[in-house]
């Protein structure tokens, strides 16, 4: 669901209505690539279910789903399937996502390990200090808990 203009008879001739007058008369105003904090919610919550849906499934560097996946791979699949498109590496969803202080994380949340400044593993938040993931060779998806403090913490609008 998106927020929408829901007061169209306050429009003046122009076709403009200031955001303030909007605001003070309860509307709302559709901002374009803009997320409501439900939506986002909402999807957050689907992608954790999807991944979470994956558990067993093997690692395999670069896969993308639907039977195998690297860390990022599962991610980028499983926010996919709930709606929203995501870049294809650690890093580079690291650098699309809201960044958020540790207090502010909630299930759906985006987990992400790092040295330094160089993200090198992701997963997807799970509740509890742990995530879903798809760790290494050799592994499967699947909920861990988190073993490090070396993580930052991104929200996906």
């Amino acid at each position: 669901m998106t927020a929408q203009t829901t007061v169209p008879s306050l429009l003046s001739r122009t076709g403009a209505v200031s955001v303030l007058t909007l605001a003070a008369l309860g509307g709302t105003m559709l901002v374009p690539g803009a997320t409501s904090e439900a939506e986002a919610a909402t999807r957050a919550a689907k992608a954790l279910k999807i991944a979470a849906s994956k558990e067993g499934s093997p690692y395999r560097w670069g896969a993308t789903g639907p039977h195998r996946f690297d860390c990022s791979g599962l991610t980028l699949y499983s926010y996919k399937k709930a709606g929203k498109k995501l870049p294809r590496t650690a890093q580079q969803q690291y650098n699309n996502s809201r960044h958020i202080a540790p207090s502010e994380r909630r299930k759906g949340d985006l987990v992400f390990f790092h040295w330094g400044n160089s993200v090198y593993h992701v997963g997807i938040y799970a509740g509890r200090g742990k995530i879903w993931h798809s760790p290494k060779t050799g592994a499967l998806v699947r909920l861990e808990r988190i073993w490090t403090q070396s993580v930052m913490y991104g929200r996906v609008n």
